[in-house]
């Protein structure tokens, strides 16, 4: 798994990764209430805004951190957008993107160095 600074995570299987939001990123939004996925077939761009997560706190962006196609998205946490804030790095993922340029992953942190990051914080 690889991290950005903007709390998103990634897990690559051959040339699909699985993006969603950190534990970190889950707690500090709070309940989450909405969640709006990317549509199949999108094309994204590392860096680009992709998704939506709504809390009872806030609307926050989530991040692209690898380029590619979205090859599917959660269907599931339309109706169940609390699974973000239960289980982030898991089932509360958001989308999947076959990617262009796997060079992006060799930018993004290994959870060491995001476990530094976040004591920065």
């Amino acid at each position: 798994m690889k991290f950005t600074k903007d709390h998103e995570w990634v897990e690559l299987d051959g040339d699909v990764a699985t993006v969603g939001i950190t534990a970190y990123a889950a707690e500090q939004l709070g309940d989450v209430v909405f969640v709006e996925t990317p549509d199949v077939g999108r094309t994204v761009k590392a860096g680009d805004g992709f998704a939506v997560v709504e809390s009872v706190k806030a609307a926050s962006d989530v991040y692209a951190p690898v380029s590619g196609e979205v090859v599917e998205a959660n269907g599931e946490l339309s109706g169940a957008p609390e699974t973000v804030n239960a289980t982030p790095e898991a089932g509360g993922w958001f989308a999947k993107v076959r990617i262009s340029n796997p060079a992006e992953l060799d930018a993004l942190m290994d959870r060491a160095a995001y476990e530094a990051y976040l004591a920065t914080l």
